[in-house]
């Protein structure tokens, strides 16, 4: 099966192509094309450097959208043990763009929320790619009400485009469950660590992905808008989204200086789908640290420190 390739990493997969058929022609033993297969290798690896060390902001987005990339799904199977799925809002439906149950991470029992993106065609239609439903957002607050009643610490992982726009997301009151998940997690008294796995669009991501710490992936995002949708309301073009997405300053690395992000777990050249198991390292090198900090402190200080973690974010001025 052909791999999918991103635009801007064309020119490395046709080198890439050529190696191969050069390794064929080098088996049939026709050739003695060694030195010029060492020579494309090495060319290869020049040009994976140089373009995954100086990515810009639009292709970190393609990075995080690869089809490859590890998903939520992927990360509770990997890094998750004694996990009982938690379904529905109990009011309208289960929404399976969200993912939330209880499972020991990093040795503590803890809740367990994302955005559930598919893995085919089929998968993505059934979870909305994972955007969520007002029902997918509720059931998400059932679980983080659970996790504060059993004294149990709550781990996201965020990967969303953003929240379904919808009329009848907004019939059923997609506004409202997402205002509701904002309040619930200010003043959740247990730890709440947030990873940023993949996207982070506006509402939706916002809805389950933010607490006492934010660790994000190398090539994820997290921002206000999607840069289509932020393009397309101010230049009415969608197709400007590279454009737009430097001015978003919405990289982990702009996270981590704007002091929005605590922490960037890196990823192998290429993406996080190159070696996933270094990720998945990574990442629960970080939730464990995370874990340890929080769950020894007194609850009270926790909730006192997240409030003003959240009122220290942003700049203004007031006039005289």
């Amino acid at each position: 099966m052909a791999r999918f390739v991103m635009e801007f990493e064309r020119p490395l997969a046709d080198l890439e192509t050529k190696l191969e058929d050069l390794r064929e022609l080098d088996r049939a033993g026709d050739l003695k094309l060694g030195d010029a297969i060492a020579e494309l290798e090495a060319e290869i690896e020049q040009l994976r450097v140089t373009l995954y060390q100086a990515l810009s902001p639009w292709e970190r987005v393609q990075v995080s959208r690869h089809p490859d990339r590890p998903k939520t799904q992927d990360y509770v199977e990997a890094l998750c043990t004694d996990v009982f799925e938690l379904h529905g809002d109990r009011a309208y439906g289960d929404d399976e763009a969200i993912f939330a149950g209880l499972a020991t991470i990093a040795g503590r029992r803890a809740m367990i929320l994302g955005h559930r993106k598919g893995k085919n065609t089929k998968e993505n239609i059934r979870r909305n790619f994972g955007s969520p439903h007002p029902e997918g957002l509720r059931k998400a607050r059932r679980a983080m009400l659970m996790a504060e009643k059993f004294e149990l610490p709550v781990v996201s992982f965020i990967d969303t485009q953003g929240a379904h726009p919808g009329i009848e997301a907004e019939e059923r009151g997609q506004g409202w469950a997402i205002a509701e998940n904002l309040a619930t997690l200010a003043a959740l008294r247990v730890p709440v660590i947030a990873v940023g796995i993949g996207e982070g669009g506006s509402g939706g991501a916002l809805a389950i992905g933010f607490g006492d710490r934010l660790i994000m992936l190398e090539n994820a995002y997290y921002s206000v808008i999607s840069p289509e949708a932020c393009a397309s309301i101010l230049y009415k073009d969608a197709s400007r989204a590279p454009e737009i997405s430097a001015c978003l300053q919405m990289t982990a690395e702009d996270l981590v200086r704007l002091g929005i992000a605590d922490e960037i777990v890196p990823e192998p050249l290429g993406g996080a789908h190159r070696d996933p198991e270094m990720v998945f390292t990574g990442v629960n090198r970080a939730v464990s640290s995370a874990l340890d900090a929080l769950c020894g402190q007194e609850i009270g200080q926790v909730v006192d420190r997240r409030f003003e973690r959240l009122s220290s974010i942003g700049v203004f001025t007031e006039g005289e």
